[in-house]
């Protein structure tokens, strides 16, 4: 029976594409899920040839993968994973591998490494991004564990990678619940690009009043410039989506609520952990709580009402132009926040994270992929300690030279009461971080005055209190 190189938990999307994607390499896997219809039909979707099976029996999955076995779990994170986990515990044997490839909080994979360690047993925490398209055809992938372990999984997930120059996008991230916790800050990531490619959808309609042709057309041709990623290729496509059923742009018949499961706000809750500042990223998750308050922002718009001052930018190509670099500016200072989130992290709970290798996973197969990425690559091979990427020399005079085009920008859509948090929040990081001295001092001072907390001198060591009153 022992003549599957691979094992996965869990036969929804991602897991039956995983497994296919892991067939097409030449790899025999097995299947495990308690629909037996499932099970049945990842054996019917097999190509000729290939060597796939599955089953509803936890004991004959787990009799039927190689020594040391290595299965990976894909069902909803919490209790499901620790619920499979004991349904998979009394079959296996030490030195055995559990790969857990959901989107679980960083913590609770901590939990199960040590519990699991405790049995001999290897607990890896896995970040998979580039959704169902990705996993049947590759993904990045983020893994995270036993580095030794490692190397049982490393074959198959290089083959069903994505693949970039020939390099495949995985690579071992660092001890415990390093990957997980890199993909978390994807995620996060994603929000704040997500957020930033809506602002400028909104800035130029509704602001500029840009026809809906020719507002598609830039995104779609942003895509064969220094822009050039998933999501911007994507926003193109969707922009050009027609509904069947009302002859509209699709667009333009989908509601403005917009649904979230977490990922963002986890990076945020432990950013504010670290004391790592995020903004942008934060303010994404804001804004889609905003977007929840739709019967405020109905009766709002009537009440709270601005009329647009005279627009001082009047050649459109000019200020198209002006758009596109202030995207680039705003998009970069999201990397950089998210990037240093990684890099205390990876201090603080000893992951021992390379973000040269990060960025380049990041490069394909996954949502955040973009052309910058390679650039932030070379920058953390120049230097591997670089505490924030806009102190790169190469990256930080090109965020510098384009800077007036983003004041331009977000100038232009406070006279047009257009709101663009992310780039004012990218802005504002920008101009906080490159500044020599922050008003700050006035607020040791007010938490002295107020609470007796002291407060630090520039002239002298040691901390002080003063008698306010």
């Amino acid at each position: 029976m022992e003549q599957y190189d691979f094992g996965i938990v869990g036969l929804g999307v991602m897991g039956r594409n995983l497994l296919l994607n892991m067939a097409d390499h030449g790899f025999a896997v097995a299947g495990l899920d308690l629909d037996t219809e499932k099970a049945t039909a990842l054996e019917a979707e097999a190509g000729q040839g290939q060597r796939v099976a599955g089953t509803t029996s936890a004991l004959q999955f787990v009799g039927m993968l190689q020594r040391p076995r290595a299965l990976m779990l894909l069902v909803p994170a919490g209790k499901p994973v620790d619920a499979a986990i004991a349904t998979l515990l009394p079959h296996l044997e030490a030195g055995d591998i559990i790969v857990d490839g959901g989107n679980t909080y960083f913590t609770d994979t901590d939990r199960r490494v040590s519990e699991l360690a405790e049995k001999g047993i290897h607990f890896f925490g896995m970040g998979i991004s580039g959704g169902e398209r990705g996993a049947r055809f590759g993904p990045s992938m983020m893994p995270g564990g036993d580095r030794g372990a490692y190397e049982r999984l490393r074959p198959v997930f290089e083959a069903i990678a994505a693949k970039v120059n020939d390099e495949p996008c995985v690579a071992y991230m660092g001890n415990g619940s390093a990957g997980n916790y890199v993909k978390m800050v994807h995620n996060g990531i994603e929000y704040g690009i997500m957020q930033l490619i809506a602002e400028t959808y909104d800035f130029l309609k509704r602001g500029v009043g840009l026809p809906e042709d020719r507002l598609q057309q830039t995104f779609e041709s942003w895509n064969t410039t220094e822009l050039s990623s998933f999501l911007i290729e994507i926003t193109g496509e969707i922009l050009k989506k027609m509904d069947e059923e009302t002859g509209e742009r699709l667009v333009n018949v989908i509601s403005d609520w917009a649904r979230a499961k977490g990922t963002g706000k986890w990076t945020s809750q432990n950013a504010m952990d670290l004391q790592v500042p995020v903004p942008t990223i934060d303010v994404a998750v804001t804004m889609r709580d905003l977007s929840k308050f739709k019967k405020e922002r109905v009766q709002a718009a009537t009440l709270l009402r601005w009329d647009p001052l005279k627009h001082s930018e009047t050649d459109l190509d000019q200020l198209l132009e002006k758009l596109k670099n202030a995207y680039y500016f705003a998009m970069t200072t999201i990397y950089a926040q998210g990037l240093a989130q990684l890099r205390v992290a990876s201090d603080t709970y000893t992951y021992e994270l390379r973000l040269d290798e990060v960025v380049r996973i990041w490069r394909g197969g996954c949502i955040i992929r973009a052309a910058c990425l390679e650039d932030f690559r070379r920058a953390y091979q120049r230097n591997p300690g670089l505490p924030n990427l806009l102190l790169d020399d190469q990256i930080g005079s090109r965020i510098v030279r384009i800077q007036p085009d983003i004041r331009t920008i977000v100038l232009e859509a406070v006279i047009r009461g257009i709101p663009l948090p992310a780039y004012m929040s990218a802005l504002a990081y920008f101009d906080a971080y490159r500044s020599e001295t922050l008003p700050t001092n006035l607020i040791q001072a007010q938490r002295d005055y107020f609470g007796a907390h002291q407060y630090e001198r520039l002239d002298r060591e040691g901390s002080f209190h003063t008698q306010w009153q």
